[in-house]
Parts: C-alpha cells; structure tokens; sequence
C-alpha cells in the first residue's frame, strides 16, 4: 500500500478519570510524552498525523501541525474525537488509534488496508484474539456523517454504532502487545519493563 492513502488520528480527548483527571497523552514515559511514542510509530505508516484533542492543544502540537477538538458534545467520547478528525480527512481511508497505546505494531495500518481493500469494507476493527479493540480502526472518511447523528441522538456506544455498519474484525492475535494501554501507574510500570518501547 501507499501510505498516501491513510490519514493517521490519535485519540487523545479523554477526560483519563482512572489517572486523576491527567492528559494521558502528555504524561511521561521514558523521557518522553506518550504521545510523542505513538507518533513516532504511526507517522512512518501513513501520509500525516491529526490528533484529536479537547484541551493542552499547544503542546499536542509539538507533535503535528493538525490538532482539532471535539465537534460535538462534552468530552463524549472516542466517536466524538473520531468525527471531529475525519472532518479533516481527504485519504481514501482514517486510521484510529488511541494516545495511550505506545507499543502501536509496526505493520499496524498495512494489514488494516490490505483487508479492506480485499473485503471492501468501509470498516475495519483490529481483533487482538480475545476481543475487538474498537478505537483501532480504520475507516472511510464519509462515515463522519453518520457518527455524528449517532450522537445527535444521543448515543455512545461506540460497539452499538459498529453494528449499524457491515464493518469487519482484523486478526491481530500475533501482535496483542500492540494493544496494552496505560490506564494507571501500575500499567505504566508493567508497559516500562517489557522493554518493548523502542523495538
């Protein structure tokens, strides 16, 4: 694949309520902002970075030079942050991803491509062989529309507007790794001596 036909969107719009109300994406992490290692592992893999974020808006843009707040509602959200980004979209496909996975796989958006494209989907949920991983998606940009009437009427789930669509799963069971999040100190701690964040 090309990546010119992927727009990247981190998701980093969380209120982050098991970590004290902190922005998860700007706490340390070996010296750097967890963003910036989720960056440095998606930039290679698609064509620009949008991160979508509802406040420290300066700082994330460090990171790129497209930030964007929610669109709709009160901090609602991982649908929320995904149709303020997708506004911004011109590729083919957006892949989600969110701002505390810093172990992101390598290879990551290449498979989430090559099954959309061979199964025409519009979209793709990462499976990491347990459970559907469902802020690692990818997407047809025009799919904004819909996520935000969604919300209009007053939904969030994002696994209840999943079904309103013929999305499909993506077998990541030989990367689950790829999918640990940092939701507390402790996972923080456990991320840090897998000694996994530069390989």
């Amino acid at each position: 694949m090309s990546i010119k036909q992927v727009t990247g969107i981190v998701l980093a719009g969380g209120r982050a309520r098991r970590m004290g109300g902190i922005d998860k994406g700007l706490i340390d992490l070996d010296g750097m902002p967890m963003i910036a290692h989720v960056v440095r592992r998606l930039m290679p893999q698609v064509s620009g970075i949008i991160i979508s974020a509802n406040r420290n808006l300066t700082e994330y843009g460090e990171w790129t030079d497209r930030v964007v707040k929610d669109t709709i509602g009160d901090f609602d959200g991982p649908l929320a942050g995904m149709a303020s980004g997708l506004d911004l979209v011109n590729t083919e496909f957006a892949a989600t991803v969110p701002c505390d996975s810093p172990l992101l796989t390598k290879d990551l958006i290449s498979r989430m491509y090559r099954e959309c494209v061979s199964r025409a989907a519009d979209i793709a949920v990462a499976h990491d062989g347990e459970r559907l991983q469902p802020v690692f998606t990818m997407m047809r940009p025009s799919l904004g529309a819909s996520i935000l009437g969604f919300l209009e009427s007053g939904e969030r789930k994002i696994d209840k507007w999943f079904e309103q669509h013929a999305f499909i799963s993506v077998d990541f069971s030989d990367r689950p790794e790829s999918f640990l999040n940092i939701n507390t100190e402790d996972d923080k701690r456990r991320l840090l001596a897998l000694g996994r964040l530069y390989k």
